[in-house]
């Protein structure tokens, strides 16, 4: 038997499939090695390892008759820490233009972690820093590069 976690599960693979089997009929250009099917696919497989991860971690915690942990009632929910992320990204979404993919992304990840990591000394501003750098340059050189798909240039900043 599982559990709401075990179902929850199992909707989400029931979803991928269906969302899969209507990628089926995407047609594909034979002159683009890259079909429009192949991103979707790959959300849609990287969710179904997920979900099945969790009816897997499900089924094992049921027959090890582990407890599921419970969050403790202190605990409320930070809704001015959402709003927050949301502004933040917003703001992102509004410089792409003039900053540019790379330096955007690169501001993005730094203001958006902070307030969810807290940095407490140099040496966690240093990790923030050197995700943000590594963030915005890998996305660059995957999507630029690899993937030759343009990406905003920045009009102050033409980078």
């Amino acid at each position: 038997m599982i559990g709401r976690d075990g179902w929850v599960g199992l909707v989400a693979l029931a979803a991928c499939a269906v969302l899969y089997w209507l990628t089926l009929e995407l047609k594909t250009n034979p002159l683009v090695p890259i079909g429009p099917a192949f991103y979707p696919r790959i959300v849609i497989a990287v969710t179904a390892v997920f979900a099945a991860l969790v009816v897997l971690e499900d089924v094992l915690a049921r027959r090890r008759r582990v407890p599921v942990a419970v969050a403790p009632a202190a605990v409320r929910p930070n809704y001015a820490l959402v709003a927050l992320e949301f502004a933040v990204f917003g703001v992102y979404v509004v410089a792409l233009p003039y900053l540019g993919f790379r330096v955007a992304t690169c501001l993005y990840v730094i203001t958006a972690a902070a307030p969810l990591a807290r940095p407490r000394s140099a040496g966690g501003w240093a990790q923030i820093l050197v995700t943000a750098l590594l963030t915005a340059a890998v996305t660059y050189y995957v999507f630029e590069r690899y993937l030759t798909v343009l990406l905003p240039r920045g009009k102050w900043t033409g980078f």
